[in-house]
């Protein structure tokens, strides 16, 4: 066995994972405090690229200038969202919020290329090309910065819901909005909270992954990459979804380096599906996840 080749792609798949744990965390921050999953979440990842790629190359601004701003809109996209679809939802089933963020992901797949084009746009951030070689295994630059981004993103947003007064809210809205209403928790307030958050970590996967692959309206498909990320860790767990992702990550690397040559390729796509389908039936609620019991 070449025993390089295998250190090699466990590497580059463990810090891959990472940043598909940075898309895979706006998963967990929305239904951690609404138990609602944000399916247009990989569009907002797509849509944060654009604005940076819009504000950095079209308008001329400068890299940090067009990252604060993109910033900023994200997380006004995140207080709106809150304010028009999703307040007058409080206390209604949750498939009406499910709903709500599909009809959200179409619109943004069908604005962002009328309003930007179709053609893929360079996201340049700065990082060297040039792959650091350490014991003989080869890292992508930005794979590297993007596990830096993603593991400073972990430790903030689980120190936030674990440490804080607002995570406490944040967690007891999850549990249940009426009874965390009737204890005086501002249910509008942290639903707008975390939506913001979703913003915030979308801005972080835009911009990595618009620097790995470039900018373009099949970003957006990350949403669904991502999933047997979330599955796997834990629909509700922080720690999950980094988790999830590095397990996800290294098990496509060692598909792609060792049977993509026999089968044509494409099996790297494949295989984590069915790894989240056979964690769906040994253990549903995912690695981290909590069994939830409902007497009926």
């Amino acid at each position: 066995m070449d025993w390089d080749f295998l250190v090699s792609l466990i590497v580059r798949g463990l810090l891959l994972g990472s940043v598909y744990g940075l898309v895979a965390l706006g998963f967990v921050l929305v239904y951690k405090a609404t138990s609602a999953l944000n399916f247009a979440q990989g569009e907002w990842v797509m849509l944060a690229g654009f604005l940076a790629v819009a504000f950095y190359t079209i308008y001329g601004f400068p890299l940090w200038a067009a990252i604060v701003i993109t910033l900023v809109i994200m997380i006004a996209l995140g207080f709106a969202v809150e304010r028009a679809i999703l307040r007058p939802m409080i206390g209604r089933p949750v498939l009406g919020m499910i709903m709500a963020t599909l009809g959200m992901g179409i619109f943004l797949r069908g604005y962002v290329p009328v309003q930007w084009g179709v053609q893929t746009r360079s996201l340049d951030l700065g990082v060297p090309d040039e792959p650091y070689d350490i014991a003989g295994v080869s890292i992508p630059p930005i794979q590297v910065v993007g596990a830096i981004v993603a593991l400073a993103m972990f430790i903030l947003f689980g120190y936030l819901f674990q440490r804080t007064r607002m995570g406490l809210a944040l967690r007891a809205v999850a549990d249940d909005q009426q009874a965390a209403m009737a204890m005086g928790v501002r249910v509008t307030t942290v639903f707008a909270i975390a939506w913001a958050m979703s913003g915030i970590a979308a801005v972080a996967g835009g911009l990595v992954w618009g620097d790995m692959l470039g900018v373009d309206q099949y970003l957006s498909l990350l949403g669904l990459k991502v999933f047997p990320v979330i599955i796997l860790g834990g629909i509700e767990s922080i720690l999950g979804a980094l988790v999830g992702g590095l397990i996800v990550g290294m098990t496509e690397n060692l598909a792609a380096g060792y049977f993509d040559p026999y089968v044509g390729g494409g099996l790297k796509d494949f295989v984590p599906f069915v790894l989240m389908l056979f964690v769906l039936m040994v253990r549903p609620s995912g690695l981290f996840g909590r069994e939830h019991i409902e007497r009926v």
